[in-house]
């Protein structure tokens, strides 16, 4: 009994020793002191010691005595690894080292600092960013007759264009030093979202020159030079700018660009130049069509040594800045996405620039590959979750509104539960959303996270294309008709322009989220790969030796704590905070250490083939962006006081999460490459099998009944509503919704009587109006209540028709007599 009972002691002991992550030198002292202590009390005798000596104390002596352990070890692992670690390319090296980790490299490390994350502090708009919110943003969004921009302009009227040159939209991210707005990146995501929830069209035209563009561009890398001919010009509006990255045969795999750049010598004007020779066919370059300048990626070559390095020929990827007006570019001509922002190709052949046109000079020839990853991260971050959550917030609303005002077989529609599967989703996506933008857009004030920004990109994408998915079925046939009453479908068909734009989703997914997480978040795997490919051979050697024991120690630590909480139900992790959200802040410390170990797994397993196995990373990368999104959410519900309704929505938001995690998980295991590890992985990420089954109908129903009631003077409305338009004339696509809701509130207390009586007879009449004089007539209305019902059921019917036109206008939208016969503008300005 007293074996059986130092033999659990033990057990526990080591189990402590692996689950808390004790460095080498501890573990093997304890170890040293657990056996004199069985010496001791006599449970080992000398021979015993003597055997535990071979067995126990020649390893741990070999892994303590480092130059022992690298000579017996590490160099043999260390030479293996060197002749199967694939060279790294530079292109693939520079998008690797672009950007930085930031919190969820805590997430994929598999033990969070909470800390960190509660100490952060949300960027907040200053008085001047909410004042031009407030101001010029409202009023630009005022100007803005969105049916006129998408079917009869194509374009945005002159009027528009003028006051968002005029108005320092253009220059949101440009320096106030050179004559900028100089706003923070969650100021700009603010912008953008408003104007978003009135125009796409005005949205991405104002948020492409503030992404990736010239503007950052010259702003990070460029000459002061170029900063003094080029930022006043954008910050005033006077130059108008695109960027050409995207040609016909490229688009993710920006190394196979055939555009080039041949250094040369041309004489211009009597004088010698040296310069660049440009050929390039570019296509879906947003702004191209109306552009005075571009920003123009190519290969850079220089086959006569011009640059002064004649054993280098080929450059690599750079970028150049060049008016659109050089001689040999062609630009003019438009592509057709769906939604009527300009873009379209450029060509050119033989453009001949100056050589100091290369953004940043001669000595960043080569290095716009960097340039650019580094600000597509930053603008992933600022621009796409500031559209997604545009559509999310302002569908909660508008989707909310319809399906109160709408009524079938005697009842809101919103009170079904079919209807309120896909309004509650919305609800629930909405939260998600706005709390991922705001940490995401804040990190960007601070760093230039990469692997966040990407992982963002497709998860906000993909929501605000189940946010508009849900909100069309829930309108039918009133999202359908197109016209100007038509809030939905100018978002509806321009969505896959979101989807594929700055990387595909399907590449971003698979390969790019975990791809690039993976290597950049680990604590050792990239530096180990650096170690490999030292030139030095001891001097690597040493650095892998210590690498090497930190990461074995590292994996073994995640595997244990990771089984340990999921066995546990988690609840051996700290919650930093003991209120409604500790039980999530476990679980989400759990999965992270499932996400460490699996990780480390793969890496060992499949090496260098795990960035084919598209499907197993793309697993793993949905694991760590929920474990991101998550941590926004749980900031979220701390930074507003974790009111009542913050408690429906994040619970809501952290069941939904902690059911894809498990998802992805399984479906991991359950299609491993290797076979044999399957078992092994599943133990660690799912002893206990899937746990969370995602939102229950009662917390759906908890988000609904909050969307339906909701005032959006309330303290949550405002938050969800704080940077969206909504119009308030009656003529106006969203004003006649939401004037109609919002009278639905005032009369809401004696208009559900009233259609309960005529419901069941009490209220006699064929029309509305009869069945008003019948109540009077009884007493069961006053005169007042009567008035407001009859006013609210006319804005009532106003909100359910659609649109309709002749024929000739729809064939001639432009025609002065269909025009006038439609009632729309004559000379095509808004009505004010």
């Amino acid at each position: 009994m007293t074996a059986v009972i130092v033999a659990l002691v033990l057990v526990g002991l080591y189990w402590t020793l692996l689950y808390r992550g004790v460095s080498l030198p501890v573990f093997t002292g304890v170890t040293v002191a657990v056996v004199a202590a069985l010496w001791a009390i006599g449970m080992l005798g000398p021979i015993g010691v003597a055997v535990a000596a071979v067995l126990i104390g020649v390893p741990l002596a070999v892994f303590n005595i480092v130059p022992v352990r690298r000579a017996l070890l590490t160099k043999r692992l260390y030479g293996v690894f060197r002749q199967i670690l694939p060279e790294m390319g530079p292109t693939e090296k520079e998008a690797l080292e672009a950007g930085d980790v930031w919190w969820e490299a805590e997430m994929f490390r598999g033990r969070p600092d909470w800390k960190q994350l509660h100490d952060f502090k949300l960027t907040q708009l200053t008085a001047e960013e909410q004042s031009f919110l407030d101001n010029e943003t409202e009023q630009l969004c005022s100007m803005i007759d969105d049916w006129q921009v998408n079917f009869e302009l194509k374009d945005l009227p002159e009027d528009v264009w003028d006051y968002i040159r005029n108005n320092g939209f253009f220059a949101m991210l440009i320096p106030k030093e050179h004559g900028g707005l100089g706003f923070s990146a969650y100021g700009q995501s603010c912008v953008v979202a408003k104007i978003a929830t009135r125009s796409l069209t005005a949205a991405v035209t104002v948020m492409v020159p503030n992404s990736l563009g010239p503007g950052e561009l010259l702003t990070h890398y460029g000459t002061k030079e170029q900063q003094e001919k080029w930022l006043p010009g954008l910050a005033s509006g006077k130059e108008l700018p695109c960027f050409a990255l995207t040609g016909v045969e490229v688009g993710s795999d920006a190394t196979k660009m055939p555009d080039t750049g041949i250094v040369c010598k041309r004489t211009i004007d009597g004088e010698e130049v040296l310069g660049l020779s440009l050929n390039f066919n570019k296509r879906y370059i947003t702004l191209a069509p109306v552009a005075t300048m571009m920003g123009l990626a190519f290969k850079l070559k220089d086959p006569d040594g011009l640059l002064g390095d004649p054993d280098t020929v080929d450059y690599g990827i750079t970028c150049a800045l060049l008016a659109t007006d050089t001689p040999g570019v062609k630009i003019g001509r438009r592509h057709f996405p769906g939604a009527t922002f300009m873009n379209g190709p450029i060509q050119g052949e033989d453009v001949f620039v100056p050589i100091d046109a290369i953004i940043g000079g001669p000595d960043k020839a080569g290095k716009g590959w960097r340039m650019l990853v580094e600000c597509l991260s930053a603008g992933r971050g600022i621009s796409l979750p500031a559209l997604s959550t545009a559509t999310g917030k302002g569908m909660y609303g508008i989707t909310a509104a319809y399906s109160r005002i709408r009524r079938q077989f005697g009842t809101e529609i919103g009170n079904f539960e079919g209807v309120q599967e896909g309004l509650g989703v919305i609800g629930g996506y909405a939260y998600i959303l706005e709390n991922v933008r705001n940490l995401t857009a804040s990190g960007v004030d601070h760093c230039t996270p990469s692997v966040v920004t990407a992982m963002i990109k497709y998860h906000a994408t993909e929501m605000m294309r189940t946010v508009i998915t849900h909100s069309m079925d829930i309108h039918s046939g009133r999202g359908i008709i197109m016209g100007p009453r038509n809030y939905l479908a100018a978002a509806y068909q321009a969505l896959p322009v979101a989807i594929t734009v700055e990387g595909a989703n399907i590449m971003t997914r698979s390969l790019m989220v975990f791809g690039q997480g993976a290597i950049r978040c680990h604590p050792y795997v990239y530096s180990e790969m650096e170690a490999a490919h030292n030139p030095d051979f001891n001097a690597g050697l040493q650095e892998f030796d210590r690498l090497l024991f930190s990461h074995i120690g590292y994996s073994v630590n995640r595997a244990v704590r990771a089984f340990t909480l999921g066995i546990t139900g988690a609840r051996l992790a700290k919650a930093p905070l003991d209120n409604a959200m500790s039980g999530y802040y476990q679980h989400l410390e759990r999965f992270s250490a499932a996400l460490a170990f699996c990780a480390d797994l793969s890496m060992g397993t499949l090496g260098g083939a795990l960035k084919l196995k598209e499907s197993t990373s793309a697993r793993l990368g949905d694991v760590l962006s929920h474990l991101y999104m998550a941590s926004a959410t749980l900031k979220g519900f701390e930074v507003n006081g974790g009111t009542d309704e913050d408690k429906v929505h994040a619970t809501w938001a952290l069941e939904y999460h902690l059911h894809a995690i498990e998802n992805a998980f399984h479906e991991f295991v359950r299609n491993y490459p290797v076979k044999a590890a399957r078992p092994v992985l599943k133990l660690i990420a799912l002893p206990r099998g899937r746990r969370f089954s995602g939102p229950s109908d009662r917390q759906n129903a908890a988000v609904c009944d909050m969307m339906l009631g909701m005032k959006l003077d309330s303290e949550f409305g405002k938050r969800m509503s704080y940077d969206l338009y909504i119009g308030r004339g009656e003529n106006d696509p969203t004003g006649r919704l939401m004037n109609a809701f919002e009278k639905l509130q005032q009369v809401d207390s004696f208009y559900s009587d009233f259609l309960r009586g005529v419901k069941h007879g009490e209220i006699e009449g064929e029309t509305v109006e009869d069945q008003l004089q019948d109540a009077l007539s009884k007493q069961l209305l006053s005169a007042d209540q009567a008035d407001q019902i009859r006013e609210y059921d006319r804005l009532r019917y106003d909100v359910l028709l659609t649109d309709d036109f002749s024929k000739e206008y729809l064939v001639n939208p432009l025609s002065e007599e269909a025009r006038r016969a439609e009632g729309r503008p004559a000379d095509l300005r808004i009505a004010s």
